[in-house]
């Protein structure tokens, strides 16, 4: 499967260019695909289970929009915000992650949701699953995988997949870009890739990172400010043919054909 960057402000009614999940190597997985409203989500399952995660998605959805609601701050700040006892989980594991990656909690939305669709489902309707929400993926399979990273324009893109073996699913392996997509980020990374297995914290670093890729320094200040954040299992990070990686992360080579 391919990386792609996770999206600010995705257009309901066109949806954004989503053909990289066509580079997507199944296996005996089933793909099908759940729109509502910003959301845009591809996942693969046992069989079709499209109908029971509409059903999740408009859940999610419901909490997080009451919550906006009354919590108008939630969908603008860009620093973190205290913790709520009375929230809902979904919108709790946001303001957590925000608050340990150091921005605000809409950073980990598209994290939080591939997961709390992926973990609503699996075990319960199928025995793995894959839950792609714009590039933020939650992973929780049988067997290892390999997730090859979108970088734009970069020499390196789709060439340099991370290997992630069972024994570390479910897992989050969610990307951030500031030179692909409408991702709202300060830096200059083409690509921003954070493994966790917390996947809203997954999002929130890796939008955090991002905007340590700026002008004048290089990669090494986002992968010495990454390996601060408790939690934080591996990340890969690339910026024209430049390559940085740090933790558990095995690199390995795309083919062509990708």
């Amino acid at each position: 499967m391919t990386v792609k960057t996770k999206k600010k402000k995705p257009a309901p009614a066109s949806y954004q260019d989503r053909s990289y999940r066509r580079l997507a190597e199944l296996g005996n997985l089933t793909p099908f695909e759940v729109r509502v409203k910003e959301t845009d989500l591809q996942i693969m399952a046992d069989c079709n289970l499209a109908g029971a995660a509409t059903d999740l998605v408009i859940q999610f959805r419901s909490q997080l929009e009451g919550y906006i609601a009354g919590h108008p701050a939630f969908l603008t700040s860009l620093t973190p915000l205290p913790d709520d006892k009375l929230a809902p989980p979904i919108v709790k594991a946001m303001l957590a992650a925000g608050r340990a990656a150091g921005v605000g909690p809409m950073a980990a939305v598209a994290g939080a949701i591939a997961e709390f669709v992926g973990k609503a489902l699996c075990p319960k309707q199928t025995r793995e699953i894959i839950v792609e929400n714009g590039g933020d993926i939650y992973l929780d399979r049988r067997q290892d995988s390999t997730i090859a990273i979108f970088a734009g324009t970069s020499p390196l893109s789709n060439k340099v997949g991370i290997k992630i073996p069972l024994s570390a699913m479910p897992l989050g392996i969610c990307t951030s870009s500031g030179t692909v997509g409408h991702s709202l980020s300060l830096g200059e990374a083409d690509s921003v890739t954070v493994l966790a297995r917390d996947t809203a914290l997954a999002d929130s670093v890796a939008t955090r990172l991002g905007n340590e890729v700026i002008a004048g320094r290089d990669i090494n200040q986002a992968l010495a400010v990454g390996q601060t954040i408790p939690e934080i299992s591996g990340l890969v990070i690339i910026r024209d043919d430049q390559l940085g990686a740090w933790g558990e992360v095995e690199l390995v080579p795309i083919p062509n054909n990708h």
